[in-house]
């Protein structure tokens, strides 16, 4: 797994999740209702779901790995296809915060 970020431009990049933390303010969670709605139900998993953000910040360094301050976000849509925090869905909300962590995100405070 690679988090992908898509800049305005059309500029992408790829990054490996334990080599790099992502910081996103203003990020609002997205999905495609639908291509999830067909996982959900047992068809083939495609990518449907992102993290639509004002700013991001690459961290490369003396990152945050394991010192979790925050709530962790899921989304996989072979058991709910919405993005799920504490249970409730959160489909198109838009936090102040949201940090990567190795492969999770979680709402920082």
């Amino acid at each position: 797994m690679k988090w992908k970020v898509s800049y305005p431009d059309g500029n992408i990049e790829y990054y490996k999740p334990t080599e790099v933390q992502l910081v996103m303010k203003k990020p609002q969670l997205k999905n495609h209702k639908g291509v999830a709605k067909k996982i959900f139900e047992g068809g083939d998993k495609v990518v449907c779901a992102w993290v639509l953000c004002e700013n991001i910040e690459i961290i490369t360094e003396n990152f945050n790995q394991s010192d979790l301050q925050g709530r962790r976000i899921r989304y996989n849509p072979r058991i709910q296809p919405n993005w799920l925090l504490d249970g409730g869905v959160v489909d198109d909300v838009t936090f102040n915060r949201i940090e990567s962590v190795d492969s999770g995100l979680y709402i920082m405070y």
